[in-house]
C-alpha cells in the first residue's frame, strides 16, 4: 500500500526517501521542511468561505487575504501567507450553509457559496486554482499554487433532488457530507434523533448517484448506523472530511474504532479534525460546563457582546481552559493509523469553522509542520508523512474517479426523495 502511495506521489513531486533520517532533534524542522515542499498538505475541510459570507457580507474581494487576517475585525485562521507557510497545497473549501436551512433556500445559498470559492480563485489567481480531479491537484501544485477544492458539507444542501446533486458536481464540487447537525429523512446525524435508520432507500440512491458522477461520499457528521450502512453500498472509498477518534475523546462527531477499521479496510481516509472538542475529553467536559454557565446567564457562549459577556468572562477567567496541544492532535493521527492503517488517515483542521479555537500550535493554518514534527519525533517515516499530507486523500479521489468511469454508460438516476 505504501508502495502504491508513494508511486502516485512521486508523479508529482521528486522521491521522498532520498533525504537520510535526522539524527538528532534539531534536525526534525528541516526534515518536515523539506518532506512538506515535495508533499504539500491537502487538508479535507476549511470554512472560510462561510466566516467571508457571514462576518464580511461576502465581500470576497475586499478582504485582503495577502495581509494577516488574524488582525482583522473579525478575525480568521486562514490568509495567503499563513497557507503558505503551513505547506498547505490544497484545501476543500466547505460551502456550507446552517442544518436549518432547507428547501429551495438551501440551493440558492450553496451556490452563494460555491460562488464564494470560485471568486476567491479568481482574486488570487497566482495563488489559487480551481481543481476537480487528483491530476489537476497535482499539476496546480507543479505550478506552485494552491489546489482549490468544494465541499458541500450537509445533504441539506441538494433539497432531495439528484438533480441538484449533479449541478453541484458541474460546478466543481468534490465531495458532500450526507447530513450536518440535523437528521434528514433519507440519512441520520451524529447529533441529532434518527428519521431514516441509518440510510432510507433514496439515501442509498444518493451514495450510488455519488459513486456514478464522482463525487466522494463524506461520512463526517452522520450517525453510526448512516456511516456502516454507506460502507454497506458505496462502491468507492469514502472521506470522514473533518473527524478524530472516539476512542480518544468520546464524542458523537468522532468515530468508533469498528467503523474506523471499516473505512480503512474499503481504502477510505478519516482526516483528523483540530477542534479541542473533538480532540480533548477533559477540554469537552470544561466547554460542556461552560455552555451550561453561559445559558444560565441568557447568553450565548460565543457572544461578543463584552457587556453581555461580563460574567462569562470572569468565569472563564476563575475556570482556564485545560491545555489542548499539538500532541493532542497526534494522538489522534497515531490511534486512527493504528486501527485503520497509516494508508487511511488525512487531514481536516475545520480552520475557520472552530469558533476562533485550536490546540496550541495549531490554531492556524500555518501550523502543520508543528504536527508532522512531532510525528517525525515519534517515528513516522518520511513516507508515512506524505502519505498522511496528501498522498491518501489523492488516491481516495483516484480511486473515486475510477469508479465514475466504468460508471459511464449507466444512466443518471431520476429521484426525488418522497416527502
Amino acid at each position: 500500500m505504501i508502495a502504491l502511495l508513494l508511486a502516485q506521489v512521486a508523479t508529482a513531486q521528486p522521491a521522498l526517501t532520498a533525504q537520510p533520517a535526522p539524527t538528532i532533534s534539531e534536525a526534525v524542522p528541516a526534515r518536515i521542511e523539506r518532506l512538506l515542499t515535495r508533499a504539500p498538505v491537502i487538508d479535507g475541510h476549511n470554512d472560510l468561505p462561510w466566516e467571508l459570507r457571514e462576518r464580511y457580507d461576502a465581500r470576497v474581494e475586499a478582504v485582503d487575504l495577502r495581509r494577516d487576517s488574524s488582525r482583522l475585525p473579525h478575525p480568521l485562521q486562514t490568509d495567503i501567507a499563513r497557507l503558505r507557510a503551513g505547506h498547505v497545497g490544497g484545501q476543500f473549501w466547505s460551502v456550507y450553509i446552517p442544518a436549518s436551512a432547507t428547501g429551495a433556500r438551501a440551493v440558492e445559498m450553496t451556490l452563494e457559496e460555491i460562488d464564494i470559492v470560485h471568486r476567491l480563485a479568481a482574486a488570487y489567481p497566482d495563488t489559487f486554482a480551481l481543481a476537480r480531479t487528483a491530476a489537476d491537484v497535482r499539476r496546480i501544485q507543479r505550478a506552485g499554487r494552491i489546489a482549490s477544492l468544494i465541499g458541500v458539507e450537509g445533504g441539506h444542501q441538494i433539497d432531495k433532488r439528484l438533480a441538484v446533486l449533479r449541478q453541484y458536481k458541474a460546478l466543481g464540487v468534490g465531495y458532500m457530507t450526507l447530513t450536518h447537525s440535523h437528521s434528514l429523512d433519507w440519512a441520520d446525524s451524529s447529533t441529532d434523533a434518527p428519521r431514516a435508520g441509518g440510510l432510507s432507500a433514496f439515501g442509498r440512491q444518493v451514495v450510488a448517484e455519488m459513486n456514478r458522477i464522482g463525487m466522494i461520499v463524506d461520512v463526517s457528521h452522520v450517525a453510526d448506523t448512516t456511516m456502516a450502512a454507506v460502507l454497506d453500498v458505496s462502491r468507492a472509498p469514502v472521506i470522514a472530511s473533518h473527524s478524530s477518534a472516539r476512542a480518544i475523546a468520546d464524542a458523537p462527531r468522532n468515530i468508533p474504532d469498528a467503523l474506523l477499521k471499516r473505512i480503512g479496510g474499503a481504502g477510505g481516509v478519516v482526516m483528523v479534525n483540530f477542534y479541542p472538542a473533538f480532540v480533548s475529553a477533559r477540554w469537552r467536559a470544561w466547554d460542556a460546563e461552560r455552555t451550561a454557565f453561559a445559558r444560565s446567564i441568557g447568553v450565548a457562549a460565543d457572544t461578543y457582546d463584552s457587556r453581555a459577556a461580563g460574567p462569562l468572562l470572569a468565569w472563564d477567567r476563575a475556570n482556564p481552559a485545560p491545555a489542548v496541544t499539538v500532541r493532542d492532535v497526534a494522538d489522534h493521527v497515531e490511534h486512527v493509523a493504528r486501527v485503520a492503517g497509516r494508508g487511511a488517515v488525512g487531514l481536516g483542521g475545520d480552520f475557520d469553522g472552530i469558533n476562533g479555537t485550536g490546540p496550541i500550535g495549531l490554531s492556524g493554518v500555518d501550523g502543520y509542520p508543528r504536527l508532522f514534527a512531532e510525528l517525525a519525533r515519534r517515528g513516522w517515516s518520511d513516507a508515512d508523512l506524505a502519505a498522511l499530507a496528501q498522498g491518501n486523500v489523492l488516491r481516495v479521489m483516484e480511486q473515486v474517479e475510477a469508479v465514475a468511469r466504468a460508471s459511464a454508460a449507466q444512466p443518471p438516476v431520476d429521484a426525488t426523495a418522497p416527502d
